[in-house]
């Protein structure tokens, strides 16, 4: 028996074995080596991204590995999506003896934005003329190698990421215009538009499990969103039977995954925090953030039960005699403290999070904290605590506290488009991600307890409306808290209002006339179908038929200039360093001072993208750890290294952006560069804070 395999084009040593059985027994043959052997090669060395207008050098290095000379030439196919400029005095044609190598260059302007392939060729050709004093051969095998790789070239500015949301649910026929709009000023060809249609609103989040959040990780509590989400979505599905192993495989991977991060930030003690031991102590809120989690992931993953106790333990010797929990640790979500309601807000979620773990309210550290939250409440103002209790009193089963906290909010409700949603200012603003915690902290009371008059399922639908035109491209949401809330209310909703449901044909008219449709069906409502739109801006019209419920979302990304207005961050970023030496690097130094209206920030986050061509030394980045806030008027001063792998000509600005973590409108400065001979001899900066905080 013969079988003919093809081996990648390699210089690879393969390994094989066999082994048979028959009714006299079990044999195992030696094994066999398989050398693959390549001539030649050609290899490229190029940056694997450029923003637009950026002019690189693309390097193709050929190795001749025979022990005798070949004549090669190399060829670099001609593409419309970029011109090539050959290099002077260069010839593309070279004689090659044994074990030399050679390098050709061109200079490469990319003319399109998106993926660009470049394909180089290596071939060995005949030729009368001596390499030296030896003849010129041709292996039989293996004269031509080929190599495609792509650069990714992006446009300038700051990336914009817009969703329009519309939660549809027809009983025959429902249709709804959609407007893709575009700011008036946007950089030219950067915007890209694209619809998805799912049957679920778990759906999205689902497709995206490793990426609901399009922010950094590397703390504590940011790396729970790798794990809190999949525990409500395991939930969900697991209830209304659409689980199936594939999910159930892929949940429990960043489950296990989450839940072995999250000890590194483990202290002795039993407590957690941001930073682990690097920081003084653990912290009441993440602690608890922790606590709940665990304790809901045992029911899909090997959770050590030991861990859920010594937190819960630790928690208790934080409750003072008046049965609040006192704030202990760095605590960066800075809406949870603040003037009298520090106590009360965190209390509440620490409680909450015992009655999730299914502590009865005759625990004695619930008990304890109930009696803090109801003599508290006389003194709450704000409308996120009172979210939070009411969520916590719902979970304890106290009726008449519910109906009182109801009332409350269902006052300051704010009713728009068909949505319903709470605000800290009432004023109808720009959302926040606070705004989004704190609603979904209404519907998930709501939803976790007995129905309470006037606030049935028709009130809690308007709630859901609102969310899912929160939700973003990935299903997550804008930082971490608002993510895990939201999502674990939506699946209790899309839980309690589930049916399986007829097929709903969904119709997306583009403004040309240009139709997409999308079937969705009992047995496809958990696929993500998506189709790109090539019209942008544009009125979009959405026609959905049959019984059931279809979530659609159009996603818009574009960029724009850094803004020019001053708010509550002023950042400014130079750098310098000498671009004549052999392996130029610039050392970078950011400035950023916060003059909010708050004492001191939540954490703050500062994304510094490095110019094209090069790459951020991380030896050099300062770990700043438990000083990752800013206070009001102080300025702070970090400085990190850059190091060009790569010339690139005609540098285009890149950005540094300092953002608040739970409020995450950003101010940004560019990185300039001056051009001096050929030389980048200093980035100058340009400051161009955008961000408006809250009162």
């Amino acid at each position: 028996m013969t079988i003919n395999k093809t081996v990648p084009d390699s210089i690879t040593t393969w390994q094989a074995g066999a082994f048979c059985t028959s009714p006299v027994g079990f044999g195992v043959a030696p094994k066999t080596e398989l050398t693959a052997f390549q001539p030649f090669f050609v290899s490229l060395t190029m940056p694997s991204s450029v923003i637009r207008g950026e002019v690189f050098t693309l390097k193709a290095t050929v190795f001749n590995y025979l022990q005798s000379c070949m004549m090669v030439k190399v060829t670099l196919a001609n593409s419309r999506q970029f011109s090539a400029q050959v290099c002077e005095d260069c010839s593309y044609t070279k004689c090659l003896c044994a074990d030399e190598s050679w390098t050709v260059s061109w200079t490469i302007t990319p003319l399109v934005l998106g993926e660009v392939s470049i394909n180089v060729t290596a071939e060995a050709v005949q030729s009368s003329i001596l390499c030296g004093e030896s003849a010129v051969t041709v292996p039989e095998k293996g004269r031509i190698d080929s190599v495609i790789k792509t650069v990714l070239v992006q446009a300038e500015g700051i990336k914009q990421y817009k969703s329009y949301n519309e939660l549809l649910c027809p009983s025959g026929v429902v249709k709804k215009p959609v407007s893709l709009t575009l700011p008036k000023v946007f950089v030219d060809g950067s915007a890209v538009a694209s619809v998805s249609v799912l049957g679920d609103l778990m759906g999205r989040a689902l497709k995206n499990l490793a990426s609901l959040l399009a922010m950094p990780y590397g703390c504590g509590e940011q790396n729970m969103l790798r794990f809190a989400p999949n525990i409500f979505i395991l939930q969900y599905l697991e209830s209304t039977n659409q689980l199936t192993p594939q999910i159930r495989s892929t949940a429990e991977t960043y489950l296990v995954s989450g839940y072995q991060r999250e000890l590194t930030y483990k202290h002795t003690d039993g407590s957690y925090s941001a930073f682990g031991m690097s920081d003084a102590s653990g912290n009441t809120w993440l602690t608890a953030f922790v606590m709940k989690s665990f304790g809901n992931a045992k029911r899909y993953i090997f959770v050590d039960q030991v861990f859920v106790d010594q937190a819960k333990a630790w928690l208790g010797q934080r409750q003072q005699a008046n049965g609040c929990f006192a704030s202990v640790g760095q605590l960066f979500h800075t809406d949870m403290k603040g003037g009298v309601n520090d106590e009360v807000t965190l209390s509440a979620y620490i409680t909450a999070a015992m009655l999730e773990l299914n502590y009865t309210i005759t625990d004695p550290v619930v008990k304890k904290g109930l009696t803090c939250l109801r003599n508290a409440y006389t003194q709450v103002t704000t409308t996120y605590t009172k979210t939070l209790l009411f969520y916590t009193f719902t979970l304890a089963g106290d009726q008449g506290m519910r109906n009182t906290l109801i009332s409350d909010l269902n006052a300051k409700a704010i009713i728009s488009g068909g949505g319903r949603h709470w605000s800290r200012v009432n004023d109808g603003s720009v959302p926040d991600s606070l705004e989004v915690e704190m609603t979904s902290y209404v519907l998930l009371a709501l939803m976790s307890g007995p129905e309470l008059s006037k606030f049935g399922l028709g009130y809690s639908i308007s709630i859901v409306h609102w969310l899912s035109q929160q939700q973003n491209a990935f299903g997550g949401f804008a930082s971490t808290q608002d993510t895990v809330v939201a999502l674990q209310a939506l699946a209790k909703y899309s839980f309690a209002t589930y049916s399986p449901a007829g097929p709903v044909t969904v119709t997306i008219t583009s403004p040309s006339g240009l139709i997409n449709t999308f079937t969705i069906t009992q047995s496809n409502r958990l696929l993500y179908q998506e189709r790109q739109l090539k019209e942008v801006p544009g009125d979009y019209n959405i026609k959905a038929e049959g019984q059931g419920c279809v979530y659609v979302q159009f996603n818009l990304r574009y960029n724009i200039p850094p803004p020019p207005d001053r708010s509550s961050f002023i950042i400014s970023a130079s750098a310098s360093g000498n671009c004549k030496v052999p392996n130029p690097s610039l050392e970078v130094t950011i400035t950023v001072m916060y003059n909010g209206q708050r004492l001191e920030t939540n954490m703050v986050v500062i994304d510094v993208k490095p110019l094209s061509g090069f790459r951020v030394d991380e030896t050099s980045v300062q770990l700043v750890n438990s000083n990752s806030k800013l206070t009001n008027g102080e300025e702070k001063v970090y400085t990190l290294k850059i190091v060009q792998d790569l010339p690139v000509e005609n540098l285009k600005p890149a950005v540094v952006k300092v953002y608040d973590y739970y409020e995450t409108k950003a101010a940004d400065s560019d990185l300039l560069p001056s051009l001096n001979t050929g030389n980048l001899e200093r980035l100058l900066a340009s400051v161009t804070p955008d961000h408006q905080e809250a009162p």
